[in-house]
């Protein structure tokens, strides 16, 4: 099975070079990677050619701004074939090893997900293996750790380009949730399949409030949380859950100190709330800039 990677970048050099870096010696010959530059687009080509060679075929392409429609694009231009995707950030790598231990168990992989790693371990315990994917599991994966064939993902007609980080809607996180909740409903038969893959299959990234002032972190937050808000509305959620999921919010910050202030639940809640109600109080703003 081909891998195929697909980055959307903002234009941030130095941390896309970390990630190109670590996947020389680990890809194939029939193997790609597509990054979408959203800025930057000449600094990002002269990234990608000083590391083209026969172990990584790299293409760069443009889009409008979206990390949702950047990734789609960037399917888009895979070339034909029906590759094994995988859609890291521009700040993520793959550690020596994390590739060769995907491909041994990608032969007859629909979907699946990945355990991804930062500073402070793994952002998400996955399931036990054979653990069919559901409507609660689904929130253990994140975009950088989803595993999905090429057909699967067309047949579901990709990322909804209307939500995600940097969309042109309120509604700035839930992509990736969104996606493998159309697969529940569309294909339950490969939810029921759905692989887990073991700890020694990972990605590495950074904590999401790395680099961040305050200001910065509780933009992010509240624009994370109106996409949540918004997903468990669209989705067939019991209304019981939907309010603990909104309430819930202003205990972010006490359950993730290690990154965050306790004050930081506020813009939690308030975002879930926004988009619980599907509308934004004040000027909705995009979750990241830079």
């Amino acid at each position: 099975m081909d891998l195929g990677l697909v980055v959307t970048t903002l234009g941030r050099v130095e941390p896309l070079e970390r990630l190109l870096e670590s996947l020389h010696g680990q890809l194939e010959a029939g193997d790609r990677l597509v990054i979408v530059a959203q800025e930057r687009a000449p600094e990002i080509e002269a990234l990608a050619s000083a590391h083209r060679g026969p172990d990584l075929a790299i293409t760069v392409t443009t889009s409008e701004r979206g990390a949702s429609l950047g990734r789609n694009s960037g399917v888009a231009h895979l070339g034909t074939g029906d590759f094994l995707l995988l859609f890291p950030n521009d700040t993520t790598w793959f550690p020596a090893g994390s590739i060769a231990s995907l491909r041994q168990r990608a032969d007859d992989m629909d979907a699946g997900a990945l355990t991804v790693i930062d500073e402070n371990g793994p952002k998400f315990t996955l399931p036990a293996p054979d653990t069919p994917l559901d409507r609660w599991n689904v929130w253990s994966v994140i975009e950088m750790g989803l595993v999905m064939r090429r057909s699967v993902f067309d047949e579901l007609g990709g990322f909804d380009a209307g939500i995600g980080t940097g969309a042109q809607t309120p509604w700035q996180a839930g992509e990736g949730t969104d996606l493998l909740l159309r697969l529940l409903a569309r294909r339950p038969d490969l939810a029921a399949r759905f692989r887990w893959l073991p700890d020694d299959v990972t990605v590495g990234g950074v904590a999401d409030a790395r680099g961040l002032s305050t200001s910065e972190r509780r933009r992010k937050l509240r624009a994370y949380g109106r996409g949540l808000g918004r997903l468990v509305m669209r989705h067939p959620y019991p209304w019981w859950w939907r309010s603990a999921f909104v309430g819930g919010g202003l205990a972010f910050g006490l359950r993730h100190r290690a990154t965050n202030a306790v004050a930081d639940g506020w813009w939690v809640f308030l975002g879930r709330a926004e988009g619980a109600l599907g509308r934004t109080i004040g000027t909705a703003r995009a979750a990241v800039s830079r």
